[in-house]
This record gives structure tokens, sequence and C-alpha cells, in this order.
């Protein structure tokens, strides 16, 4: 079974050295020791979120943490070609699902966006409530998925702000069931960054498609059929992965 990873952002830099003894504290190394009852001779993975990390032995474990032994140092090279998923808002837990699965797939970032047609309505206490949902989401499944990188997520864009950022993107699509262009066809960029756009429940609204269009934009279909937010960024990276 692979190691297990537990993030800290207080991993040296330079990463330690092989040999060299660490410890992993805080609410990571606490639940390392109390609930997953890690013990001295095992292996395990820690990441500072940012493409570094160490694989380690411990030494010893306590309520307090862990400590470890450096077996071997990893990094994860940032890829030329950056993906980043905009995530309209949807309602339940919709989007957190979307957030998880796209981390585990290797997205590069997430944005939330509060499309006219999104349902659920982020402002003041409940906007920052659901955004540190959508970070744990993205910290926890990064480790579930074993990757040295948690995405950045957030903050939540307007539509405005999104259309200003498709015209800063190297390529910028928008997944839609009436697009004419199926997501194979798409000549990418050979580095850079990609924005893939995914509308809330109740579609894409004829005026933020064009919108989007005219900063630069294109429609591309990934399924002959009608997938669910939830589902439809994560084809999408897919089928880019692939490519």
């Amino acid at each position: 079974m692979t190691d297990p990873l537990f993030l800290s952002e207080d991993l040296a830099d330079p990463l330690p050295e092989v040999g060299a003894t660490v410890v992993l504290g805080g609410d990571e190394g606490r639940h390392a020791a109390v609930v997953r009852r890690i013990g001295p001779g095992e292996s395990v993975l820690v990441s500072d979120g940012r493409g570094r990390g160490v694989r380690a032995v411990v030494l010893a474990a306590s309520r307090s943490g862990l400590e470890l032994r450096v077996q071997e140092q990893l990094t994860a090279a940032a890829p030329v070609l950056e993906v980043v998923a905009v995530q309209a808002l949807a309602k339940g837990d919709r989007s957190e699902l979307a957030v998880e699965m796209l981390t585990e797939m290797g997205v590069g970032r997430i944005w939330p966006w509060q499309a006219s047609r999104s349902i659920v309505r982020w402002s003041g206490e409940r906007g920052e409530k659901g955004l540190g949902r959508w970070r744990s989401t993205a910290r926890e499944a990064t480790k579930q998925s074993r990757r040295l990188r948690v995405p950045e997520v957030g903050p939540v864009l307007s539509t405005a702000q999104l259309a200003a950022e498709i015209e800063r993107a190297d390529l910028a699509l928008v997944l839609h069931e009436d697009a004419a262009v199926p997501l194979r066809e798409v000549v990418l960029p050979g580095r850079g960054r990609v924005l893939l756009v995914v509308g809330p429940e109740g579609g894409i609204a004829p005026e933020e498609l064009e919108r989007f269009s005219a900063a630069g934009a294109r429609t591309v279909l990934v399924s002959d059929g009608v997938l669910r937010t939830s589902t439809a960024g994560v084809v999408a990276l897919a089928g880019l992965l692939l490519r």
C-alpha cells in the first residue's frame, strides 16, 4: 500500500537531507499518531503542499505528533501547461465533489464562479465558510491522492472578473452541450494556462456565453450527453491530460 501523505507547511527549505530527523507536529501530527495510529517503523510522506516533500520512517509517536528520519527527498515539477478549473457554485455537495475529483486528477488551480444561474449565493460570512470548505476538501483530496501540490482555491469570481481572466489566459474553454467543436479537436498551447469553465445546474446564461466569447473563450463539447456540474470539469480535465 502507498505510504500515507501528510501536509506540513513548516517543512524546511531547502528540504532536510537524507538521514536528518524532522518532527511532524500540530493537527497533522496528532492526526497521524492518534487517529491513524501510525507508529515506529512505518513509512510516511510529508509535503509542504507546494511540490516538495520527503519520505520518512517513524522513529517515535506521541500525542503531539511523529518524530521522523528522512529516507528520500521528493519534488514534483510544476507543469508547463497549467489547467485552471473555473467551477460555478452549485447546490448541496456538488461543488465540493467537483473540487475533490479535480484535485485527485491533478488540476493546478480551482476558481469558484458566482454564475447568474447559480442557486447558491456566496456573500459575507457564508462566502468565507464556503471557500473554507472548498480549500479543506482540496487539502484532503491532495492527501488521499498522494500529490505533493495542493491546488490553489479561490477567491470567488464574478462574471466580469472571469471574463478578464479569460482575456489573460492562453486558452479558455467553456464546456457547453450545444458546442459544435469536441474537446479532442482543440489545439492546445505548448505552455501557459488553460481555463476550463464549468457552468451551474441551470447552465450558463446566453449573455454570459456572449461575454466569454467576446473575451476569447471557445465553447467545447466533452460528451454526447448533458453532464452534471460536478462531473463535467473532471471529464474535460481527463481529456486534456490524455492529450
